[in-house]
């Protein structure tokens, strides 16, 4: 902000106004639209399909720590989790980080006690693997195989690890949901997974699924948001167009005077 300019504020005063709007309109119990996205409606398909086999699910949230990225994948897993309890089935939470591990145990206490069953949490099913990368994926890759999971879900951060994790859980014939910021590695969640969360429909989650007022809002302004941006970025381009157009017969001239002058 040190350089802005009037256009900067001005700007920066749409995208707040649109998100309080929404944000004040959701809350006052206005229905606001956001589309459907696939691979966080497969999550039904797949808690019922383990409870159908009598197998469990699992669910990695990746190799980050306490990040913003983490702390979205722990708000999926308590929505799973909330299903799952509801037919006790049973997941298993792998993690690679100790304090997200105390976090993940929580969430997953929390979302049991919610649907009033918190006696058959079983502790044992969040486990902590490894911090190492590649030790952390051989401990998810023996879970897989030793349980025969019906269901994996993927949310968080995952590096090279991913397509490892994925092709394991294809081989075991779970149904498989990943979701990831890191770009890199979405082609092998794409390639080895049933479905996948892609671009900001990761950040978009809570918001799906949860359908709180204050998330809900701020999303659809977002959107709203990006609307008048690309908007105007439509109109600088078409307006710069324009302009070059008019102006080059002017500067045409200008240059054939200016080397006119020095040839002659």
């Amino acid at each position: 902000m040190q350089h802005a300019n009037l256009m900067v504020y001005l700007l920066e005063g749409i995208i707040v106004f649109f998100i309080l709007y929404k944000i004040f309109s959701a809350r006052a119990g206005r229905r606001l639209f956001i589309r459907r996205i696939p691979g966080l409606t497969a999550i039904d398909e797949a808690v019922g399909r383990a409870t159908e086999m009598g197998r469990p699910m699992m669910f990695s949230p990746g190799l980050g720590g306490i990040t913003v990225v983490t702390l979205q994948a722990l708000s999926i897993l308590g929505h799973i989790i909330s299903i799952a309890a509801r037919y006790r089935a049973r997941i298993i939470v792998p993690t690679s980080d100790p304090m997200l591990y105390t976090i993940a145990e929580e969430t997953v206490r929390d979302a049991y006690e919610s649907q009033g069953i918190g006696e058959i949490f079983n502790r044992d099913d969040i486990r902590f693997v490894s911090s190492d990368q590649f030790a952390y994926a051989s401990g998810v890759v023996g879970i897989l195989n030793r349980e025969k999971v019906a269901g994996a879900f993927y949310f968080g951060d995952f590096f090279a690890e991913s397509l490892i994790l994925a092709e394991n859980g294809q081989q075991v014939g779970a149904i498989q949901v990943a979701g990831t910021p890191q770009v890199m590695q979405i082609p092998f969640f794409i390639a080895a997974c049933d479905y996948t969360i892609i671009g900001d429909e990761y950040y978009a989650a809570s918001a799906y699924l949860s359908r709180e007022p204050t998330l809900l809002g701020s999303l659809v302004g977002q959107d709203y948001s990006k609307a008048v941006i690309l908007f105007l970025i439509i109109i600088g381009i078409v307006s710069a167009s324009f302009l070059a157009v008019s102006t080059a017969p002017f500067l045409e001239t200008i240059m054939l005077r200016f080397t006119g002058a020095f040839s002659g």
